[in-house]
């Protein structure tokens, strides 16, 4: 990938800033309006299943998030000329099972707080954290098929794509889990790059914007553009969040900023790191990688081996030239309205975004 600042074209990010901010009202109240609730012929435990299961499945959706998985559900969908309204509930597909895999996440992570809440696990027990995140992983498939709106062949088409996104995610956790599980440091860039694109890439973008597209009946070569584009989108993004934990904005990031050294992440910055280094200094950065530090000049002292060594400022160019990729590969697609400008936004406001 060509070395480059971002695409010139995507006014920043401003106007998919816009678009999230214009979609987020619809897609929250579609959100409440189709909570998951007790099947019709339950007729007794209704307050214990409340209790146990759907109310703190509907406190962690409620509790926010940017939405920004579902409004590209409903940009793909209006990018092909569809009505957004018949993407609604594959939009609320997604949430949910970003909500299934927060909860899920947690626990693997023993976290203590999500959104500024404590975790679904550290309220209502593991046990019962990890049945309320499935519940999202099957309310992934249980919204698609109750729409009405959706013939029957596009809900095959949009549960087909849900299915491989699921496994694809995770995929990509279970390499990130294990290599950390196995204390794996001979990561390459290719091997994260595969992480990351099954990890992120796909539920990040690439799924929701084909899954959108396929909704709004757009053709095979508008929907494997609209993936082709959020393949390289999502990987971008990813690339952008670990260059922000690094050397961000501290007081943005807070008590996260350089959490990824402590935890000992296998980022494309320390892939790059590890695989340029020689010698004492990428012993002293295994060393800090494996210590679990949090002291921040020995953090601090493990970002300045990484930039000596060319990591950052790589990373930072490779995650501009998907950027720029990105925008490329909708050449030769008809995209209806403004959405093609919207696009352009969104890889800029990929990768230019400080928080």
């Amino acid at each position: 990938m060509a070395a480059g600042s971002a695409t010139d074209t995507g006014n920043g990010g401003r106007l998919f800033a816009e678009y999230l901010a214009e979609k987020r009202t619809a897609i929250e109240a579609y959100l409440v309006g189709h909570a998951p609730a007790p099947l019709s012929d339950e007729t007794h435990a209704g307050h214990d299943l409340s209790r146990y299961l759907y109310d703190p499945f509907a406190r962690f959706t409620r509790s926010g998030g940017k939405r920004t998985r579902p409004a590209l559900v409903l940009l793909g969908c209006e990018a092909v000329g569809g009505d957004a309204s018949c993407a609604l509930s594959a939009a609320a597909a997604i949430e949910d099972f970003q909500s299934a895999a927060l909860i899920h996440d947690d626990i693997a992570d023993e976290g203590e707080m999500r959104r500024g809440q404590p975790c679904v696990h550290r309220t209502e027990g593991v046990g019962v954290a990890i049945n309320v995140g499935d519940l999202g992983i099957v309310r992934t498939f249980a919204g698609v098929l109750e729409d009405e709106s959706l013939d029957g062949t596009a809900k095959l088409r949009v549960l087909n794509e849900i299915a491989q996104m699921e496994q694809r995610t995770v995929e990509g956790q279970a390499l990130d889990l294990g290599w950390a599980r196995d204390g794996r440091w001979d990561i390459t860039t290719g091997d994260y790059l595969t992480m990351a694109a099954h990890k992120t890439a796909f539920y990040s973008a690439a799924s929701p914007l084909s899954i959108g597209a396929i909704c709004g009946g757009g053709t095979d070569a508008q929907i494997e553009a609209l993936s082709s584009f959020g393949m390289d989108a999502g990987l971008a993004f990813q690339l952008q969040d670990d260059l922000l934990n690094l050397v961000g904005d501290a007081e943005a990031q807070g008590k996260d900023f350089r959490s990824d050294i402590t935890e000992g992440k296998r980022t494309m910055i320390v892939c790059w790191a590890l695989g340029h280094l020689a010698g004492a200094e990428k012993d002293e950065l295994l060393g800090i990688l494996s210590s679990h530090a949090t002291d921040a000049s020995v953090l601090a002292r493990a970002v300045e081996l990484m930039e000596g060594v060319g990591a950052v400022d790589a990373v930072r160019d490779y995650a501009h030239g998907l950027a720029r990729s990105a925008t490329a590969s909708l050449g030769g697609v008809e995209l209806a309205g403004d959405a093609r400008a919207v696009l352009e936004s969104m890889a800029d406001f990929f990768v230019e975004r400080r928080g």
